[in-house]
Parts: C-alpha cells; sequence; structure tokens
C-alpha cells in the first residue's frame, strides 16, 4: 500500500458502539444497516482523526456511550505512504479530547499534517441556503485540507478577537490595550485571508482539470462585509484600527476574516447556488468535495480519506453510478454509509461491504 488509509480502528465506549474492531484495506468501505444501527458513528470516529469535532461538530461528552458514561476512545493504526502511525484520541467524562500520535501526547492541530480527512454529510445539503457560519466551516476544512497551518492562524485570531470583544463590550477606549490585539488579529487574519484565497484557486484549478467529470462546475466566490480584505497585515491592522469606534459602539469586531462567506455560482448555467435546485446544490456541492480530493492527491501525492454518510440514497441511478465512477477514479479510500447493500451494487468486489446492526443496546459490525 503506498496511499493514505486506515487499516485498523477500534471504538470503545463511543456513542453506540461498546466496543468494535475493524481490520480493512485500501478499498472504498460501505456500512450497511438500517437507521440508528452505529453506521454514521463509524463515520464520526474517524473524522476524529483530523483536527476539530469531527462530522457532526460534537462535544467530547455527547460521544460517551449510555448509560455507562465512562468515556471513550479511538484507536487506529493509518498507513501515509511507507509509514504507519497510531493514532488514539480518547476523553473521559466532563474532559476535553486528547490525543496521542505514535504513543506520544500531541495537539489536536498535529494531525492535520499526518492524516487528510474531507467529507460529506445531510446536513451540509442546506450549505448553500442557510447561514454564512455554515459555508466559513466548510471552506476552513477545505484550506485547512490543503494548508494544515490554517487552523493554527483561526485559532491565533479567534483568542485575540475574543479579548479584543471583551474590551469593547466594557467599553474600554485607551488605544494601549487594543494595539498588540489587533496586531495579533492582523498577522494571522491576514495568514486566513491568503490561505483562503489560495484554497479558492486551488479547487477551482482541480475542478477545470478534471475532465469528463458528470458533477457540474462550482464557481467559487469569496465576499467580505465592508469591502474587500487586504492580505498584508499592516493594512489589516489599519482596518482594525480605524474601525474601533463603530466596534465600541456594536461591542463587537466588525470587519476582518471572521465575517467572510464563500458563494457559489452553477458556472454551466449562470446561476448562483443558491437559486439552483435542490439536486443541483447537492452536485455542486459534490463537485466540490471531489475537486478537493484531487487537490490534495496532487499535492501530497495521495487522495485524501473521504467520509460520505448517506450519499447514495440522494442521487439517482445514473448520478450514483457517476459519483463511484469518480470515488474509484481517486484510488483513494473512502467509507460511505447506506441503508441497503443495493446502493453500492457499482462498485461490485472493488469496495468491501460490512453490515452494522442494534443488538441488545448495542452496535454490531460483520462483513
Amino acid at each position: 500500500m503506498t496511499g493514505l488509509a486506515v487499516t485498523r480502528l477500534t471504538l470503545s465506549h463511543f456513542r453506540s458502539h461498546l466496543r468494535t474492531e475493524l481490520s480493512v484495506d485500501e478499498r472504498p468501505l460501505a456500512f450497511c444497516g438500517p437507521n440508528g444501527a452505529g453506521k454514521t458513528n463509524i463515520l464520526e470516529a474517524v473524522s476524529l482523526l483530523s483536527p476539530g469535532r469531527g462530522i457532526r461538530r460534537a462535544s467530547a461528552d455527547e460521544m460517551i456511550r449510555q448509560p455507562e458514561s465512562i468515556g471513550w476512545k479511538v484507536t487506529a493504526q493509518v498507513t501515509v505512504q511507507t509509514q504507519v502511525h497510531e493514532i488514539e484520541t480518547a476523553a473521559e467524562a466532563g474532559q476535553a479530547r486528547q490525543v496521542r500520535i505514535d504513543g506520544k501526547a500531541a495537539p489536536k492541530i498535529a494531525l492535520g499534517r499526518i492524516v487528510r480527512i474531507i467529507w460529506l454529510t445531510p446536513p451540509m445539503d442546506r450549505l448553500w441556503v442557510e447561514g454564512a457560519g455554515g459555508r466559513r466551516r466548510f471552506l476552513d476544512r477545505m484550506t485547512m485540507s490543503l494548508e494544515p497551518g490554517h487552523g493554527e492562524a483561526i485559532l491565533g485570531y479567534e483568542k485575540a478577537m475574543r479579548e479584543r470583544n471583551r474590551l469593547l463590550k466594557d467599553n474600554v477606549r485607551d488605544p494601549h490595550w487594543y494595539v498588540a490585539l489587533e496586531r495579533q488579529m492582523a498577522e494571522t487574519g491576514a495568514r486566513i485571508i491568503a490561505n483562503r484565497r489560495a484554497a479558492v484557486s486551488r479547487v477551482a484549478a482541480a475542478q477545470d482539470g478534471a475532465g469528463g467529470t458528470a458533477f457540474p462546475v462550482a464557481e467559487l466566490s469569496l465576499d467580505h462585509p465592508g469591502g474587500e480584505l487586504p492580505e498584508e497585515c499592516t493594512d489589516l491592522a489599519d482596518i482594525l484600527n480605524r474601525g474601533r469606534h463603530a466596534d465600541l459602539a456594536a461591542g463587537r469586531t466588525l470587519r476582518g476574516p471572521h465575517r467572510a462567506d464563500m458563494t457559489a455560482r452553477y458556472a454551466e448555467k449562470g446561476v448562483s447556488a443558491v437559486q439552483c435546485s435542490t439536486g443541483e446544490q447537492k452536485a455542486l456541492l459534490i463537485s466540490l468535495v471531489l475537486a478537493n480530493a484531487r487537490a490534495l492527491s496532487e499535492d501530497t501525492g495521495s487522495p485524501p480519506i473521504v467520509l460520505l454518510d448517506e450519499v447514495a440514497a440522494h442521487l439517482d441511478s445514473d448520478r450514483r453510478a457517476n459519483f463511484f465512477a469518480e470515488i474509484l477514479k481517486l484510488g483513494g479510500q473512502a467509507w460511505m454509509t447506506g441503508t441497503g447493500p443495493e446502493l453500492f451494487e457499482d462498485l461490485g468486489d472493488r469496495a468491501q461491504i460490512l453490515h452494522v446492526a442494534a443488538r441488545k443496546g448495542r452496535s454490531e459490525v460483520s462483513p
């Protein structure tokens, strides 16, 4: 095996899984079973091998299996090119999630430099019609997959902004209190802006170079309320300085990368995503996820792990066949869920089919 794949996965007291052990190869995996059997919980466990809060954005306590409430653990053997890593992430009740990589404690953000994971879940279907916050998270996950250091920039920016907002709410007017915080916001904010623009450009190139894809090209744009933001930290610091009076009146920071929005347009039709049909919006989203995967494959030499929750059920037979063809073309490991194995017939023996059932209050996985 020369790419990126999870080859062993163990879930202990994780949501509906009392103990589940999987040993798999690099081929796509399809987990089949009725709703509530615990299929998505497996994908969520895999998503925790990357930075952030996983596909559900859940807290550590929300993942603890009930009624035991003794904490949970996810361990995985991950092959990256010719290297093998042991990753463990766990949480005790009431405690924050911890990470260990090859036996050593590590920050969650370090996972992004080892495992590149992207996903598509049913709640994301409303990406284009809901608030800017969801699109910004989608953009930042896409950006972080291509530039793992992006997460550190976001953490630094948000920490400084929280302190600045506290001063604003307290109506602190002495400029000396703001200078250092605004400098940190400008330095990290400039990196965020540059990283996002580079990611949008990179994904656009991956769509343009796809060749023969059955999914539409989504033209992305970045919007910033109040006007475009500069990538130079001195210019961004000046914007924060000049906006301080308005920010004091509002009690919060009104301009900056934390207000960014990402919009999309169906290129062939010249129609914005928000005006497209539900099926077209889904197709645009799939196109972006596939383009993100292609860009990662080109940049790192290995396709990312792709998590696809109930994606097959929301596509007609032709588009589903085209989608699976795209997944196989990527050549990486995809973890998919669906209610029945018939949804994955187009994959044949090119995929591993596993069955998930709920028995005696716990999830069980079998071939």
